[in-house]
């Protein structure tokens, strides 16, 4: 404590209380965010985990079975295992492989976080490939190529989405599209569905290329439920609504759905004329009676409905009316 602010708290010794008052609340505070911090790390240190023993799963009861190579590091290392034949488990020719990448995103991602997140995620992922084999049927579940296509990529999609969502990465390519996605903003399911046709024509040209279309399957699957996995389904509609009735449209709104309306005013740039803008948000099941809503209250207003993924705060499902 500062000498004027002693002196002060000697003077008057109610205000010596509330500083010591605001010392600990400071201090509950302080405590609170650690625990917060660390029960974040451990939500992201488990959704690694789980995503990492996911993929390994995936891989030994669906993609090796099936000869499926689903683009990036494991891919390439069904591929080297059978033009090389090397006597290397293909959890460890996966981590070698791993290596140059991992150089790629220290240097250009997240440095030593990024590193440490997904060496862990390779590390947890190899040694799982390898202590499942025994475990699980060597010939898979099904001998079906479009099975093992479509619950292979799926489970892949599955896990490198909770990886993705603990701030981690699978590796392999799964770095290059990071990389590709933070300069650009494209989907990294497209990103991943792009970057490993590559690795599908070498499985092509080894596997034949009946398990190359069958891998193509598993690559876009996995590349969609990624992105579904990130961002969640998109259950929210905005809509835009330029009328010129805009009291008599909220209101509508407001009382039958339920809903909050935001309103500006625009002008019509073909003929001139003032009007307003509304604006919603309504959930997906919602749609058909907003648009029977807006009809009755201006049959010649003009609609805009587009998707949202997610919307929080505000008055969405609830009436923003007083009280």
């Amino acid at each position: 404590m500062d000498p004027d602010r002693r002196d002060a708290a000697q003077k008057r010794p109610w205000a010596h209380a509330r500083l010591g008052a605001h010392g600990v609340h400071q201090a509950r505070r302080a405590r609170r965010g650690a625990a917060n911090l660390i029960r974040h790390e451990a939500v992201n240190a488990a959704l690694l985990t789980l995503g990492a023993m996911l993929a390994a799963v995936g891989f030994n009861l669906f993609l090796v079975p099936g000869d499926l190579a689903p683009g990036g590091v494991s891919g390439l290392t069904l591929v080297v295992k059978q033009l090389v034949a090397l006597p290397v488990p293909n959890g460890v020719l996966m981590m070698i492989l791993n290596v140059p990448l991992l150089y790629l995103g220290y240097r250009t991602l997240g440095g030593t976080t990024f590193v440490v997140r997904t060496v862990y995620v390779v590390v947890v992922m190899t040694v799982s490939i390898d202590v499942t084999a025994p475990m699980l049927p060597a010939g898979g579940i099904t001998e079906d190529g479009l099975l093992n296509a479509l619950y292979g990529g799926g489970l892949m999609g599955a896990a490198n989405a909770m990886i993705i969502r603990a701030f981690g990465n699978m590796g392999g390519t799964g770095i290059v599209a990071r990389l590709i996605q933070r300069f650009n903003g494209v989907p990294i399911g497209q990103i991943y569905l792009l970057s490993d046709g590559a690795i599908v024509v070498l499985l092509g040209a080894v596997f034949g290329w009946e398990h190359a279309l069958y891998s193509m399957v598993a690559v876009f699957v996995a590349g969609m439920v990624t992105d579904y996995g990130i961002e969640g389904p998109s259950i929210v509609r905005t809509v835009f609504i330029v009328t010129d009735h805009p009291n008599e449209v909220a209101e509508a709104l407001q009382v039958r759905l339920r809903t909050g309306v935001t309103s500006w005013e625009g002008k019509g740039m073909y003929r001139g004329g003032q009007r307003t803008v509304l604006f919603c948000t309504v959930n997906r099941a919602e749609v058909r009676e907003l648009g029977r809503i807006v009809r009755e209250a201006d049959h010649h207003g003009f609609m805009v409905i587009g998707q949202g993924q997610r919307a929080s705060g505000g008055t969405i499902g609830q009436s923003d009316a007083p009280g």
